[in-house]
């Protein structure tokens, strides 16, 4: 009989508030009933929406299928419900926020999206990612336009450039004029690390434009002004540079297909300096105000502000004035005229224009910021992303807002979203004797969260926490810190009990409640292990005579050893304790004698943490050497060494009662970011467990043996669950061997470009996944199963002629599951079913003897008018990709021509169709406005109009919209 296993599945994920993986962005929710609007951020591979005021979580964006970090995220401008959400393997989701479902996915970067943008009308969205590519993706068609080459680093900003078109009118005056969309696609202004900043114009697709955005080596950051007349690029060193935008002339050579002058539509209008040195990340404009924000990874914001004409005229005035008076010192003996000339044409420097409004000094280290919009206030709202797990909302007082002109604007801290998650990294667990609490310690902080909902009950202000456990009764937690403190904690009143200096300032790396239940032992850098019973002392209440019980802690004995002690571990029969030293060693001593009893050598590097099976019959170990030693309890033998993991093992936990009930089953955690699933009998691992970005430091199973709890350095809490799903371990290493294959294969089949397509501005925008190829096959089944099928009834048919009595063929067994359809419908159904967004990249997998099957079905579906759309989208994508096959092929001159007059009917057709549907909407809509006039004006047209008669004012009249 084989045996199987019982799997475990990701069940929960919390502890994260916002990662430092992507960018954020707010947005307003009238629906959420507070002012603060909502925040969207990163959390590893999910997106949160938190409600910025109540500090609560409103919605997680999740699909099971993603595994990476998100990287990226924009919102549309047209449709504030819809977000672009770019991830670390180079794929960009679309998401609807109102149900919290990826409407679409696109594939065509090979690396992490680093930027994206929507544009105006909200139907394009362009992404930049560390491939050094630019695409731009149609949204409606589902599809990757084409890919921009140029930069020659990794993409850190861009942005669609869409003026409005301007004519001159027949009085030569300057008129907007609406032109088609396809006429004028805009353009798209990019910068990248290589620090150039390029315009690109997305009519022709080619660069018109290029400068050298940074003197100092790199362009981190591009921020483009709401009415597009200039952007700001900043770099390292603090160096920040104003670029003019000609919009106008921009908007001018849409109409002129040849500019004979050479125009520079960017110009260069100087260099500002902030205050750091760090390098920028983010420039981020006001929508509305004339404000813009720029940070480093800092702990400040400097908000500058663009100063209006007058102010710079004032500014212009003073200096000449002083100019005035420094030139009539200089001249006081002589009686020389002083020449206002030069002085009039003085032009404004760009520290004129542009001056810092204020720092804003934040507590944690800036990743991200976007402005907030608030109807309530009429202060500047800044909403700031952290490195260290926080979202944080500051008030800014603007310029108006200063009491008096030598006043320094004022800035507070509104709101923050810090409980739902630790300021760094979590480094011990413990999950209490119920299974209902798990405490989660960290340097500075310790929380208590409830598992089933996963809400914080309380937080408490500690060390740097090593270690922790729930004492018996789950009322109180004990942690161990870096300063060799062992520290007490009340979780019904939230106190702190007693501090005890334990190890006299060394570091206590382990601790663990005596089995039963009466004492706590504690291992630390001072070389000694010691023992601390639980006293109940009646303590006087100050200014009393009462007295308060009080819970303290009594060393009762103590144990040298040779070395620092890493890790302790009582065995569950309370016989037996483990040690684990800095010198690589395990030593086993008898708990009531303090006796030696066995050593364990093996491990190259020191044991970083240990466990003992709940029969006390087995211990495992784990070191830095990546191993896992499974030893015997009864001699000290070392039953196998296990090469676990690819990097430090950290912990090792086994499950008091797994399925067999001998406990002999066991997780190891890792750095290599992975857990995994032992049988320590059998040697085996049973299960990979992937799901952290980041080292896994600490591990908690639960009484029931049913919940194993980790938090790792991406911040986040996971609980995973055993489900009835059984596992099989040779099915397993076969699933591994395949996700192995499918990882290497498509990255294989990325087609090396040749010398000239690779210095080529404009590609196409593909790229080859698992679910493509998968396509890709079944599109080349279906077309063998339909010709076989056409050939079939084409037979039949003629022999009909001869025999109108034959039998009806035998056809293939699927056409007639499916309700005996035709061979076409099949083909058809199966093309509907693939994603628009992985169409073009499923048909590039069909090799060239495919195609003339593909024309012959394009040819039916064209003479039955079967979707013509898709049937012209993959006609005109096959003929520009097998273009010189098809032109130097005799046979598809005649399939061509048959498809082109078949093709042109049904266009024909639809075109009438569509044409007769317009003028009858049209006569629709000149009677509906006919008879009813009042449902396009206003409601209280007639009371106004009479109010405005009686006020003798004029009234401008509702004109009808139609």
């Amino acid at each position: 009989m084989v045996k199987s296993y019982l799997k475990f599945e990701p069940s929960k994920s919390f502890g994260v508030v916002a990662s430092s993986t992507s960018n954020l962005v707010w947005t307003s929710k009238e629906k959420s009933g507070t002012g603060a609007g909502q925040a969207i951020v990163a959390s590893n591979e999910e997106v949160l929406v938190w409600d910025i005021k109540k500090g609560e979580l409103l919605g997680r964006w999740w699909d099971e299928t993603c595994k990476v970090p998100v990287t990226a995220i924009a919102q549309s401008k047209t449709d504030p419900d819809l977000f672009a959400v770019g991830y670390e393997n180079g794929s960009i989701k679309l998401w609807d926020s109102k149900i919290a479902t990826s409407v679409v996915s696109f594939n065509g970067h090979k690396s992490a999206i680093t930027t994206l943008a929507f544009d105006k009308t909200g139907v394009r969205l362009a992404s930049g990612a560390k491939d050094t590519d630019i695409i731009i993706w149609d949204l409606v068609a589902e599809v990757g336009q084409y890919k921009l080459r140029g930069h020659k680093d990794q993409i850190t900003g861009l942005r669609f450039i869409e003026p409005d078109p301007i004519v001159q009118d027949e009085d030569g005056d300057q008129a907007l004029m609406a032109v088609d969309s396809e006429a004028a696609e805009g353009f798209l202004l990019t910068t990248g690390k290589d620090a150039l900043i390029k315009l690109w114009d997305l009519s022709s697709r080619h660069c018109i434009e290029t400068h050298v955005a940074q003197s100092n080596g790199e362009c981190w950051a591009l921020g483009v002004s709401p009415d597009l007349s200039g952007c700001i690029t900043a770099g390292n060193d603090g160096e920040m540079k104003v670029w003019g935008l000609d919009v106008e002339a921009l908007a001018a050579s849409t109409q002129h297909v040849d500019l004979t002058q050479s125009v520079n539509f960017l110009q260069d209008r100087g260099t500002l300096h902030r205050s750091s040195k760090e390098r920028a990340v983010e420039v981020v404009f006001h929508p509305r105000r004339d404000y813009f924000a720029v940070h480093g990874i800092e702990k400040n914001v400097e908000i500058w502000r663009v100063r209006s004409e007058s102010e710079v005229k004032k500014s212009l005035a003073r200096k000449k004035k002083r100019r005035k008076e420094k030139a009539s010192k200089d001249k006081k003996g002589d009686n020389i005229q002083v020449d206002d000339a030069d002085d009039d044409n003085v032009k404004p420097e760009i520290s004129d224009v542009f001056v810092q409004h204020i720092i804003v000094r934040t507590t944690g280290k800036v990743r991200s910021v976007d402005w907030a919009m608030s109807s309530t206030t009429k202060d500047l709202q800044l909403l700031a992303g952290f490195t260290n797990n926080l979202l944080e909302l500051y008030t800014i007082a603007g310029k108006d807002k200063a009491k008096s002109k030598g006043d320094a604007p004022d800035y507070n801290r509104a709101l923050a979203v810090e409980l739902p998650g630790h300021r760094t990294d979590i480094r011990s667990l413990a999950i209490s004797s119920d299974d209902k609490m798990l405490a989660s310690a960290a340097t500075g902080s310790l929380k208590i969260w409830n598992i089933r909902t996963q809400a914080c009950i309380r937080t408490f202000e500690c060390g740097y926490a090593l270690c922790c456990a729930f004492l018996p009764g789950d009322k109180v937690v004990v942690v161990g810190t870096k300063e060799g403190e062992l520290q007490l904690y009340d979780v019904a009143s939230a106190a702190l009990l007693e501090s005890v200096n334990a190890h006299e300032g060394k570091a206590v790396w382990s601790l663990q409640v005596h089995p039963d239940g009466r004492s706590v032992i504690s291992g630390g850098d001072d070389k000694t292990v010691k023992f601390w019973d639980f006293k109940i002392v009646q303590e006087q209440v100050l200014g009393t005579t009462r007295t308060t019980p009080k819970l303290k802690l009594v060393q009762s004995r103590i144990l040298k050893v040779a070395d620092d002690v890493l890790s302790l571990r009582f065995s569950p029969d309370s016989k037996l304790l483990a040690v684990a030293l800095l010198d690589s060693t395990v030593k086993v001593f008898f708990v009531d004698t303090l006796k030696l009893y066995l050593n364990l050598y093996g491990h190259k590097l020191p044991v970083l943490n240990m466990d003992i099976s709940y029969d006390s019959k087995l211990i495992v170990t784990c070191s830095a050497d990546k191993n896992i030693r499974i030893w015997g309890l009864d001699f000290g033998d070392c039953h196998k060494a296990l090469f676990g993991h690819q990097d430090s093992i950290l912990q090792v936990k086994f499950i008091p009662h797994n399925s067999d009930g001998n406990g002999h089953h066991f997780f190891s955690a890792s750095k290599d970011r992975t857990i995994k699933y032992w049988d320590a009998d059998k040697f085996e691992q049973i299960q990979r467990i992937d799901g952290h970005h980041g080292e896994v430091w600490a591990l908690a199973v639960s009484q029931s043996g049913r919940v194993l709890v980790s938090a790792a350095h991406d911040k986040s809490i996971r609980v995973w669950e055993e489900t009835d799903e059984q596992i099989f371990l040779e099915e397993e290493r076969e699933k591994e061997l395949e996700e192995l294959y499918e990882s290497t294969l498509t990255t294989s089949l990325e087609q090396d470009e040749d010398a000239q397509d690779q210095d080529r501005e404009v590609a196409a925008a593909t790229k080859q996944t698992v679910e493509t190829l998968m396509a890709g096959e079944r599109i080349a089944e279906a077309l063998e199963l339909g010709m076989a099928d056409l050939n079939v009834v084409k037979e039949w048919e003629d022999a009909k002629l001869s025999n109108p009595n034959i039998a009806p063929p035998q056809r293939n067994p699927i056409f007639l599951a499916l309700g005996n359809i035709s061979a076409e419908q099949y083909v058809m159904n199966t093309l509907q079913r693939i994603k628009a967004s992985a169409l073009h990249d499923a048909l590039l997998v069909l090799p060239f003897a495919s195609v003339p099957m593909l024309f012959t079905f394009l040819n039916i579906f064209a003479m039955r008018s079967m979707n013509i759309p898709l049937t012209c989208r993959i006609l005109f994508f096959m003929l520009k990709t097998h273009h010189k096959q098809i032109v130097s092929s005799k046979t598809m001159r005649g399939m061509l021509d048959g498809i082109r007059s078949n093709l042109r009917g049904a266009l024909r057709k639809q075109k009438d169709e569509m044409g007769y549907n317009i003028a009858a909407l049209k006569v629709v809509g000149m009677q509906l406005a006919d008879k009813s006039v009042k449902e396009y004006v206003d409601d209280k047209w007639e009371e106004d109009e009479l109010e405005a008669r009686k006020k003798d004012v004029k009234k401008r009249a509702f004109a009808s919209l139609s």
